[in-house]
């Protein structure tokens, strides 16, 4: 009984192992490092070139439909974050946003819609902290759904109503996480 029960745990080990963990990755961002000028946003005092990060994923869960990705930096000082990206719609079939997608130097994936950030307007909107504030924290979030397409949702609705309904679609979460600060 013993032996049957330490290779059951063996073989649900190796089996949970072997498609390895739901994963988002960078060639532009370190987990963990500062964001680079070029992903930096272009105004409010910035003067980055506001260029969005190539970004690539792996093991997504079983059954995903499509993915959704959302940037949030937590530290702004508004009460409430700040959305700085929201994408979703995208194919289960995509593993990687290239460079410049959602910043108007590349084309999103097919069906795949930009939501509005706080900025303002849809797209890729990079950190810019206030001045002298302690580095901010930029929480790259990209989320394995169990539907196509997200329903309820309109051109202009919140990246707060985007996330819940992110949550309530949700079959698991992969995160890469950075910072930037200003002196």
């Amino acid at each position: 009984m013993r032996t049957l029960l330490i290779s059951s745990l063996l073989l649900f080990s190796a089996s949970a192992f072997a498609g390895g963990k739901f994963s988002l990755k960078s060639t532009d961002l370190k987990e963990g490092g500062k964001i680079e000028e070029k992903q930096v946003f272009n105004s409010f005092g910035c003067s980055g070139g506001n260029v969005a990060p190539e970004l690539s994923w792996a093991n997504a869960p079983a059954g995903t439909k499509s993915f959704a990705l959302t940037v949030y930096d937590p530290d702004a000082p508004t009460g409430s974050g700040w959305w700085h990206w929201v994408v979703y719609n995208i194919p289960a079939d995509t593993k990687e946003l290239a460079s410049g997608v959602g910043s108007g130097t590349g084309a999103l994936p097919t069906g795949a819609v930009q939501g509005k950030t706080d900025f303002g307007s849809a797209g890729y909107g990079g950190p810019c902290p206030p001045q002298g504030d302690k580095p901010h924290h930029y929480i790259f979030t990209l989320y394995a759904l169990k539907v196509d397409k997200l329903e309820n949702v309109s051109a202009d609705s919140s990246p707060a109503m985007i996330g819940f309904m992110l949550h309530a679609n949700s079959l698991g979460t992969a995160t890469l996480k950075t910072t930037y600060g200003r002196k």
